[in-house]
């Protein structure tokens, strides 16, 4: 097994019993459910390799679940499967995130490449998240002072300009500026850069800037 868990999800129990083992044969976990309610009450979002999706379900439809996910910030790729594509749904289901949409009958050759796709997405889709998360570690790190000193850096400010600011001897900044880099993992300002306009964009409730004074 290569690891990866798809959860499958269609109302129909031969399409579902077919392509569950046609995937298992292919190496992979596969999870089958009849709806999107059985779904939700028998899964976590950290298992989930890829959605196999049907668009028409009972009860709660496939796009409505997409936008539930989508809600719970759960960013688990979707391959959505349907017996009657029209264009409108097709690009709803895309615009919200989906990776693929294929139509029934679908070709073995085509599924396999879809669900090839969207796992490589949410690989990389998790280690991006986990390098966000790595650098709020970091962060958290920081002494109210450093992070001052590090809004001052960010901005392009000079040491004495820095030091001026916040009423503190030149050679101070200097020290604190050295340990705050030294405790974010770089030495580079680029690099420091990229670092708080990533934390600033996906992680705001960590990355607080110090009140003005």
């Amino acid at each position: 097994m290569n690891g990866e868990t798809i959860h499958l999800i269609d109302d129909d129990s031969g399409l579902r019993n077919a392509l569950s083992r046609l995937l298992r044969l292919h190496g992979y976990e596969v999870r089958a459910f009849a709806n999107a309610t059985e779904f939700l009450n028998n899964c976590h979002s950290h298992e989930i390799g890829c959605l196999l999706l049907d668009v028409s379900l009972p009860g709660l439809s496939g796009l409505e679940l997409q936008r539930q996910l989508v809600r719970s910030r759960v960013t688990a790729p979707i391959v959505f499967l349907t017996g009657h594509a029209d264009v409108p749904t097709t690009v709803r289901a895309v615009k919200a995130g989906a990776i693929d949409f294929l139509t029934k009958p679908v070709e073995t050759s085509d599924l396999l490449q879809a669900v090839r796709n969207a796992l490589a997405y949410g690989a990389s889709v998790r280690a991006e998240r986990g390098e966000t998360l790595r650098l709020a570690a970091l962060f958290r790190q920081l002494t109210p002072r450093e992070r001052e000193v590090l809004e001052g850096v960010v901005a392009g400010k000079p040491n004495k300009i820095i030091a001026d600011e916040l009423g503190i001897g030149e050679q101070t900044v200097k020290v604190h500026r050295g340990r705050m880099m030294e405790k974010m993992q770089t030495d580079s300002l680029a690099d420091l850069i990229r670092m708080v306009q990533r934390l600033r964009r996906e992680e705001p409730d960590c990355y607080r800037p110090p009140m003005a004074s």
